[in-house]
């Protein structure tokens, strides 16, 4: 029985995230420092607009995936259709969002900024979450889960890179003047790039998709179709959480998400007014960070094999939290060390830096489909696009308060977009969001993964079972026994097994 996957179908499902990460990425990084910096907004109302935004995206992320679960396309089966319709929305409302009119009033702008995010994350929703759960879909295999995962880690961490070197190429340097750096032509070019490599890669998915829609249905399992309520949603989210292995990954990602966002959203600001590096300079730095995370792919895949991947994942947290000393250190000592040489100290810093989040890209995925695969065994249901919705829900939320809070503490500090140059008490503001907000919430996060207790072992009995069809009535697992779904149900999932071997 063939279980592993070809390389072209990882490589083509992998290669969809590419434009979508360069884009998304684009907004991470830049949307806070554009709208303050740039268009002159404040910080309170940006993250107002940001964080009601966020909040949308997770809400509609479960109702997105329980209608991608019910979905029975002939051509396009449960997730495609979602897929094709968003990446041709996302593309036009990108473009939008930064052609924000600059003689606008600021409340003016404020409205075009939330309508804008709020358009675009519902759009992101359709293509983000049935994507996640397509490689729930073609891959439930413990070990296969892992090399899709890293497939889409790299390609997703290539499109992060992206808009850093777009930067480079696109931006003025603010070393002749530090206003030339905030021109809005640039940002415009970068979204109708972004715009165009989120059509061609997405399309190069979703069409190299549709062989394996009807295909791969190990663990779709025949039920009926559930009728659509607002409260079966609700109770399928708390009871998810109410799960200590299916908690540990949604609260552990939800924290590191919180240090992201204080890193990425704040880290233009840190870079141009603490560290005065150019537009050039930020993004080589920028992508030392992703390139470490790419080159550390290997390690974490290999890691993931010879020890669980809870373990590696907390060895790449701790990782992050030791580059981020180090950074610490530099920043305390950057006026007495020229700019040049405290640019070069910063690389090997981010550069570890981004060794230790390369992990964060792909195991938790993979660890939470190792959940969403043991509750298929057990139900008989294959609601991986819920289960997907109420991940991306959580973080999404987490994100949303970050990103209010981190809007007003740029208020707090006095930030002001007017001053070239800011004043010694806003600078070491910046840096203390910047440190104290990561360590915090990556140590929160480390504390939380530690709980998950699902083992190797525990998802490859259930493959098995599977497999082998199974009759037994329970199947003892290292952290919960799961029950199997009827004896009708597992012969008829090992039926669609056998004729999937014969195509």
């Amino acid at each position: 029985m063939k279980k592993n996957l070809s390389f072209g179908t990882k490589l083509c499902y992998g290669i969809g995230g590419l434009g979508y990460s360069s884009m998304s990425q684009t907004l991470n990084n830049f949307i806070m420092f554009f709208a303050t910096a740039v268009m002159g907004i404040s910080g309170s109302l940006v993250g107002i607009a940001i964080a009601i935004s966020s909040l949308w995206d997770g809400v509609s992320d479960p109702l997105v995936g329980y209608l991608s679960d019910n979905t029975k396309n002939k051509f396009f089966g449960k997730r495609l259709g979602f897929m094709f319709f968003g990446i041709f929305v996302i593309a036009f409302l990108n473009i939008c969002i930064w052609s924000m009119p600059a003689s606008l009033p600021e409340i003016g702008k404020f409205f075009w900024l939330l309508i804008g995010m709020l358009a675009i994350e519902s759009a992101n929703t359709c293509f983000g979450t049935p994507y996640s759960a397509l490689a729930i879909d073609i891959a439930p295999d413990y070990n296969e889960q892992s090399k899709v995962q890293s497939f889409k880690t790299v390609f997703n961490i290539i499109g992060m890179i992206l808009p850093s070197v777009l930067m480079y190429f696109f931006m003025t340097s603010i070393s002749l003047s530090i206003q030339q750096q905030y021109t809005q032509e640039g940002y415009i070019t970068i979204a109708c790039i972004n715009s165009a490599l989120l059509i061609f890669f997405g399309l190069i998915t979703i069409f190299s998709s549709l062989r394996h829609v009807h295909k791969y249905k190990v663990y779709s399992l025949q039920s009926p179709k559930e009728k659509f309520s607002l409260t079966t949603l609700l109770s399928g989210y708390f009871n998810v959480l109410k799960k200590k292995d299916f908690r540990a990954v949604i609260l552990g990602y939800s924290f590191a998400t919180i240090a992201s966002a204080f890193l990425t959203s704040v880290g233009m600001h840190l870079f141009t007014y603490c560290y005065h590096f150019s537009s050039s300079q930020i993004s080589i730095v920028l992508i030392s960070l992703f390139g470490g995370a790419i080159a550390s792919q290997p390690m974490w895949v290999y890691f993931s094999k010879r020890m669980e991947k809870k373990r590696s994942l907390i060895i790449s947290l701790s990782t992050i939290v030791f580059g981020i000393f180090i950074t610490v250190i530099t920043f305390l000592f950057r006026e007495f060390i020229p700019t040049e040489t405290m640019f070069l100290i910063a690389i090997p810093c981010l550069i570890l830096c981004g060794i230790g989040a390369g992990a964060m890209y792909s195991l938790p995925f993979s660890m939470y489909a190792d959940c969403v695969t043991l509750e298929i065994f057990k139900t008989g249901k294959n609601n991986a696009g819920a289960y997907t919705g109420y991940f991306t829900f959580t973080y999404n939320l987490a994100n949303s308060i970050a990103l209010l809070i981190i809007g007003f503490l740029l208020d707090i500090i006095k930030f002001d977009s007017a001053m070239p140059v800011q004043a010694m008490s806003v600078q070491n503001g910046l840096g203390l969001i910047v440190f104290f907000g990561c360590t915090i919430f990556l140590s929160l996060a480390i504390m939380t993964f530690s709980r998950f207790s699902i083992r190797r072992a525990d998802v490859l009995k259930v493959q098995m079972a599977l497999e082998k069809g199974k009759k037994t009535a329970t199947i003892d697992l290292s952290s919960e026994t799961y029950h199997t779904a009827t004896q009708t149900q597992l012969a008829s999932s090992q039926n669609v097994h056998k004729e999937n071997n014969y195509q």
